[in-house]
């Protein structure tokens, strides 16, 4: 039986690692009393796959994983089983059976949406954001590795600021492969950084849609 998660991650583990929270994920299932297939060999793993890696510091109410298991069992069940497991920060959303021949999660991500709190403002933000657009090039450097940010992003707007009075973003970046956009890398452009990104703490980043094909 396949299965394809949805769930959140939310303030409790805002600051925990995606290697951190596959191991949360996985101690979850085995709470849970889930008959979890394993994969063959010397090194036995839960045959587990997630979606892409949150940044560090992101929330989110749309992550994804597959999780295979030895036998069928009915949804209600399973989704019962899973939220009297899971930890504060982690919450199952929904849970749905997925043919075997679907293509693994990771390979079926093309774009992600963002919504972006700016704890820090930026002045001129609006004249920041079409300048940023009007670009056809943004050259930068993660861990060392050039790369352009400008076909990363997709969409990018400014959201009607609330009653709190601070600024947000909606943004859609890519998700692929070897062309992944990050929120913070756009936040610190348009904050005029070229170098690190916005420290997590300056703003919020919350993860809200994601897109497959």
């Amino acid at each position: 039986m396949r299965l394809r998660l949805t769930y959140s991650k939310t303030d409790a583990m805002r600051f925990t690692g995606h290697l951190d929270v596959q191991r949360t994920l996985y101690r979850t299932l085995m709470r849970a009393r889930l008959p979890i297939t394993f994969s063959e060999g010397f090194t036995r793993r839960p045959k587990l796959i997630m979606s892409g890696a949150l940044p560090l510091g992101c929330t989110s109410d749309c992550e994804m994983a597959d999780l295979w298991l030895d036998e069928a069992m009915p949804l209600e069940q399973i989704t019962s089983a899973i939220q009297a497991a899971s930890p504060p920060g982690l919450q199952l959303l929904s849970l749905e059976e997925v043919e075997a021949s679907v293509p693994k999660i990771q390979n079926q991500i093309v774009s992600a949406e963002y919504l972006v709190t700016l704890l820090d403002p930026i002045l001129d933000l609006e004249a920041k954001i079409v300048a940023l657009l009007a670009e056809t090039t943004l050259p930068r450097q993660r861990k060392g590795k050039k790369y352009d940010l400008r076909p990363l992003v997709l969409e990018l707007a400014q959201v009607v600021q609330d009653e709190d009075g601070c600024q947000r973003l909606k943004m859609t970046l890519q998700a692929q492969e070897n062309a992944t956009g990050r929120p913070d890398e756009v936040a610190a452009q348009l904050g005029g950084g070229m170098g690190v990104p916005t420290h997590p703490l300056a703003a919020r980043y919350h993860r809200s849609a994601i897109h497959l094909q």
